[in-house]
């Protein structure tokens, strides 16, 4: 690698595999164990120096030039900010997928990794999926130089997942899913203890859209209501009865969930504004009704406002789909985590409303998405995603390399895939 070494040394404390668990005796830790402390210094650059949704460029470069270093020949998106690389050779293609990017958040902790660009952290793991992938491919790479990987596997180092339009389809209109059986990602999970790795047949995490209402009227006093249109009642109405009324428009089991996180209209007491906005999220765990969604919602807005006599102007924003974890992925994952780690640090994972953009890779094939234990043990401070300051169990990005091979190695293995 080209990095040098972290701060403090990481190979005492590097995860070793339970006796008999892993079906390749030995390799795998004397692999991690010597490069444990390398790939530790990789997240570490990368948490250091975090790039925004789109801009992940640098990171990018980096991550081209470890792979090449090991005779790979990995290619940049039409952008510049994201990486594909294949590994061996055959006509099965499983993919492996990490997100890049960073988010504008503040890092607030006090280590030596901390960001080193004001405004702009790692807050949810992607510096530790970026290393567990380019780990997980570094170790692929010496299997398919000795002829012991048994097909092709695709890197898919991917940006902008935390933004809306998002990175998944560049890399699928890249070629990125070109001939792949199988696709398989990691998400880190601070709620799960390192050691532990979360898995999921079916909804893993919602659908996430957005719904902007926006009401314009001539405005008045508000001795006057009957003068004019109420846009703070109006606005009101939709955010308190639109949400109760689709939950009885959409089958329970889909878990659909409307919820605003702005009101806004008017600046004085009494002044009934001429214009008021609301925006909110839309989630849904069904792939079925996220596509009735578009029309549904809108509707239901019209009809709650229509007797207000406020226009009303309705923008609903696709974001991304459901997770839903196809059942084979899932079993396949599932057995290889079970030989990588043991059998019992392998759990159900619970259903998110959050979204991820992996959604749109499972659109087109078959995959997986599990969550990868990072608590810090003993610590009683919060290091929940999308915090500033979040942080891991650097043990993790061990087990999640370990996860990912063998993932990898048993989706080429299973013909039916």
């Amino acid at each position: 690698m080209t990095l040098g070494d972290p701060s403090r040394s990481f190979t005492a404390s590097w995860p070793e595999t339970p006796p008999g668990a892993d079906p390749l005796p030995g390799q795998l830790d004397r692999w991690l164990t010597s490069r444990g402390a390398e790939l530790v210094a990789v997240r570490r650059h990368i948490h250091a120096h975090p790039e925004l949704s789109g801009q992940e460029f640098e990171t990018a470069a980096m991550i081209a030039r470890e792979l090449a270093v090991v005779g790979l020949s990995p290619r940049f998106l039409p952008k510049g900010n994201g990486v594909i690389c294949d590994i061996g050779e055959g006509d099965r293609v499983v993919a492996l997928r990490a997100d890049l990017d960073a988010l504008p958040l503040p890092d607030t902790k006090d280590v030596p990794y901390r960001s080193t660009v004001e405004g702009v952290c790692h807050a949810c793991g992607h510096d530790v999926h970026t290393t567990v992938l380019l780990g997980a491919g570094l170790a692929l790479a010496q299997l398919a130089e000795r002829g012991e990987l048994p097909g092709r596997v695709r890197l898919l180092f991917q940006p902008a997942e935390e933004h809306f339009p998002s990175g998944a389809p560049e890399v699928i209109a890249a070629g990125g899913l070109k001939d792949v059986t199988s696709i398989f990602a990691l998400h880190c999970a601070p709620q799960l203890p390192t050691g532990l790795v979360g898995v999921r047949s079916g909804p893993l995490t919602a659908a996430a859209d957005v719904v902007e209402i926006r009401v314009t009227g001539p405005g008045g006093h508000t001795a006057r209501p009957h003068m004019t249109a109420d846009l703070v009642y109006a606005l009101s109405r939709a955010v308190v009865e639109v949400p109760s009324l689709l939950a009885r428009r959409i089958d329970p089991r889909a878990g659909v969930s409307l919820m605003f996180g702005t009101l806004s209209a008017g600046t004085v007491a009494n002044a009934i504004p001429i214009e008021g906005v609301a925006k909110g999220t839309v989630r849904v765990l069904s792939r079925e009704a996220w596509h009735d969604l578009p029309e549904l919602v809108p509707a239901l807005i019209r009809d709650v406002i229509s007797g207000s006599g406020a226009e009303v102007d309705i923008t609903y924003t696709r974001g991304v789909p459901p997770v839903i974890n196809d059942r084979m992925a899932t079993a396949v994952v599932a057995g290889a985590a079970g030989a990588a780690l043991g059998a019992d640090r392998v759990v159900e994972a619970d259903v998110s409303m959050g979204g991820e953009d992996f959604a749109f890779y499972l659109e087109q094939v078959p995959g997986a998405m599990i969550r990868l234990g990072t608590g810090i043990p003993g610590s009683d401070v919060p290091f929940d995603i999308h915090q500033s300051r979040f942080d891991i169990d650097e043990r993790a990005i061990g087990y999640g390399i370990r996860t990912m091979v063998h993932t990898a190695l048993a989706a080429l293995g299973t013909g039916s895939l």
